[in-house]
């Protein structure tokens, strides 16, 4: 079975603040079927009818959960049909064994409200999850370890690259409970307007892509130099071009 593919619309943020419906139109002409929302939930009616036209579907969704308003996050997730809902950054309690727990248990809990509405909970991360240290070992491996497993997981796998991991090993240890991938690519840098198109960086695509089959590939640049959408339509190309 093919992964699906997606794109995360803070990429196209500019061009969405300009004209959301054309946005999501031209995104549906370069190829993409699905889509990744952020800062959704004050716009659920607009997202509805622009996606309704574009033909495109929210399969998942960035929302901050832990430190913001979860059910009226996961309410605006139902009424937009998406299956997945994202905490897209936890910045603090990654530097001891009892802070990391208490984001695992947090997000467990959100777990639970979000179940009754056929939505999952998961975790996107940033570098500083790898990058921090507890008895010898990465922070997130603690987090993974601890995490209610109805928790799913999002690796950003450009910046747990960036945070000293190996994207390919992390996405082998966790296996199926990666439902999703960000796909980026560069030059391992924390300059994220040196992001490039996939498969055209330093970042193992090919071996990425390799360690998590069925996990669904999320197109995204936090930034770029050049045109976002000839960006965007590189990236599909070459992602497409590595489907089993």
């Amino acid at each position: 079975m093919t992964a699906a593919l997606s794109v995360q619309l803070y990429s196209v943020r500019d061009a969405l603040a300009a004209d959301l419906p054309r946005t999501l139109d031209r995104l549906a002409g370069l190829g993409f079927a699905n889509v990744e929302l952020f800062d959704f939930v004050d716009r659920v009616d607009e997202y509805r009818t622009a996606l309704a036209n574009a033909g495109l579907t929210a399969l998942s969704g960035h929302a901050a959960l832990a430190e913001g308003d979860a059910e009226r996050a996961l309410d605006a997730a139902a009424a937009l049909g998406m299956r997945t809902l994202i905490e897209p950054m936890i910045r603090h309690g990654w530097e001891t064994a009892d802070g990391v727990s208490a984001i695992a248990e947090r997000l467990g809990q959100i777990a639970a409200q979000a179940g009754p509405l056929g939505i999952e909970v998961g975790y996107h991360n940033h570098t500083w999850e790898f990058e921090s240290e507890i008895n010898g070992r990465n922070a997130y491996d603690v987090f993974a370890e601890r995490l209610d497993p109805a928790v799913v997981l999002e690796i950003d796998t450009y910046w747990a690259e960036v945070g000293g991991a190996s994207a390919p090993a992390v996405l082998a240890r966790l296996g199926d409970r990666v439902r999703l991938l960000h796909v980026k690519d560069g030059p391992r840098s924390t300059d994220a307007s040196a992001q490039q198109p996939a498969g055209s960086g330093a970042m193992p695509i090919k071996e990425i892509l390799a360690a998590a089959p069925r996990a669904v590939r999320v197109i995204e640049f936090d930034d770029y130099a050049g045109d976002i959408f000839d960006g965007l339509a590189q990236s599909l190309r070459f992602v497409s071009g590595q489907a089993s």
